[in-house]
């Protein structure tokens, strides 16, 4: 994969309440990616990065939410989401403050 290509496929981790859970249960992350990755670049794209093991990628791409304002109707942007499951004994650190 090209290198400018790998930085440009994940665009952040994603953090909640269910990915928090699925990181201690399944060693699951989430990370917000661009709409038009596919998962081998996915997997190809955190492996490089991060240094670790993929077992399997799982996308699905999420509607933007619309909001009703004084002006009308606002809607967000749609974004895709991929669930990454690390390989036994890996680990992503994101250097969080805790």
């Amino acid at each position: 994969m090209n290198e400018e290509r790998m930085y440009t496929v994940l665009l952040e981790p994603h953090f909640s309440e269910k990915v928090a859970v699925l990181g201690d249960l399944s060693n699951q992350y989430a990370f917000k990616v661009a709409r038009d990755a596919s998962k081998p670049e996915i997997k190809a794209a955190v492996e490089r990065l991060f240094d670790v093991r993929v077992k399997s990628v799982t996308t699905t791409n999420v509607k933007g939410k619309t909001k009703r304002t004084a002006r009308g109707m606002t809607r967000k942007k749609n974004w895709k989401k991929a669930y990454v499951r690390l390989a036994d004994g890996q680990d992503i650190d994101f250097g969080l403050a805790g």
